[in-house]
């Protein structure tokens, strides 16, 4: 009963992807193909509204559930390694038409094939966890 509410969230959140059609691999590829605003406006929608609740957050100093005042980590100023991951991210967005976040909410729908991508993706990062030593962090 602790994390209800966490689950009340999560369901609303995945009906407000549904409806705004964000998880619709339609939209995913005219997104790819630079033929409709639509998913980039929700994209940016999302960023903004992030970046306007982490400076809301800042001035009213609000703490985190350990008591600290919320902060943004720094960052390696490495070109590099973000074009890799980005590019990585993006080819298996576009190959499975879905990203992490609304790939759960596709099966909620009934796209039962999505259980393949969703294994996948856990192999992939199970994988990565085998080697991120190895690579250059």
């Amino acid at each position: 009963m602790k994390h209800l509410k966490f689950l009340i969230i999560g369901i609303i959140f995945g009906i407000v992807l549904v409806k705004s059609e964000a998880v619709s691999w339609y939209r995913i590829y005219e997104m790819f193909k630079f033929q409709s605003f639509h998913m980039y406006g929700i994209i940016g929608t999302a960023i903004a509204t992030g970046i306007l609740l982490l400076l809301v957050s800042k001035r009213l100093n609000v703490k985190n559930i350990e008591g600290k005042l919320l902060s943004v980590p720094k960052k390696d100023k490495s070109f590099l390694r973000y074009v890799i991951g980005g590019i990585l991210f993006g080819l298996g967005w576009a190959l499975s038409g879905a990203c992490p976040g609304p790939m759960y909410i596709l099966v909620g729908t009934g796209a039962f094939s999505m259980l393949i991508v969703i294994a996948a993706a856990m192999f992939g990062t199970y994988i990565y966890g085998i080697i991120k030593d190895k690579l250059p962090h």
